[in-house]
């Protein structure tokens, strides 16, 4: 597949409607923020789009237009798409694991979070974008649809409980779409289990409410703890959708060496 300028895509509301939940809001994240790449298997009247960001890749089109290295691009991946492109992802890739996910929308009030004393729950500044990076390795999941650190910290879309200046806990907005927001969280280990993470997630959701959207929530099926956060924050199950996760791509075999 080759990239594509947006402004080359026609109509990708045609593609990707929009208005929905979860990773469905990747779309509109990647027109709002140009933190994402589009993609097509051709540049006029494309027969197969991919808008990716971060991880996440959506798929869209006819899997028969497809080459069989067209999305090798996308190894290491996570990508939601119908079907149909199974039988393709299978030709291309060593290893493509389904992954059952969850999406949920917020619609109750949250339990209420009591952070220990001298905690602050606060909106990120641009300051704070190391105290991002303090967090490790894992932040990485919540910062890259942003395009890093840096970026996620002047976003003014994330919420963190600080104490004497370290970042503990964060939530952020992952997925910026016209109706829905999709959030994210995380605790640094050690301070799991502590209420952070939801009173981060509380505070964000007021500001979700506030920009006249509705958070939502995306999490595997068997991420209990993700389950129970998303729960006693006020979320509640709306849809499960299966992505599938790609290894690494298939090389094809030599040819023998022909005999003397």
């Amino acid at each position: 597949m080759i990239e594509l300028l947006p402004s080359r895509l026609s109509a990708p509301a045609r593609w990707f409607p929009g208005g929905a939940p979860g990773v469905a809001a990747l779309p509109e994240h990647v027109l709002a923020t140009g933190c994402g790449r589009w993609w097509a298997d051709r540049p006029v009247d494309p027969r197969v789009v991919a808008v990716s960001s971060g991880d996440h890749v959506l798929l869209r089109g006819d899997p028969d237009a497809l080459t069989p290295d067209a999305l090798a691009r996308f190894s290491g991946s996570r990508i939601e798409a119908p079907s149909g492109f199974l039988p393709v992802l299978d030709g291309v890739f060593r290893r493509v694991d389904p992954w059952g996910c969850l999406v949920y929308v917020h619609q109750a009030p949250a339990l209420a979070a009591r952070p220990a004393h001298g905690i602050t729950v606060r909106r990120l500044t641009p300051e704070d974008a190391s105290a991002v990076v303090a967090l490790g390795p894992g932040a990485a999941r919540i910062h890259r649809t942003w395009g890093g650190p840096d970026q996620l910290a002047s976003s003014g879309l994330c919420w963190g409980a600080f104490h004497r200046g370290r970042a503990l806990s964060l939530a952020c907005t992952r997925l910026l779409g016209s109706r829905y927001e999709d959030v994210v969280a995380l605790a640094a280990p050690g301070h799991r289990r502590h209420h952070l993470a939801l009173a981060c997630v509380t505070a964000l959701c007021r500001d979700v409410d506030a920009r006249g959207r509705t958070a939502s929530w995306t999490c595997s099926r068997d991420d209990r703890a993700g389950r129970l956060l998303a729960w006693s924050a006020g979320f509640r199950l709306t849809r499960e959708y299966v992505h599938y996760a790609t290894g690494r791509v298939r090389r094809p075999a030599r040819p023998a060496a022909q005999a003397a």
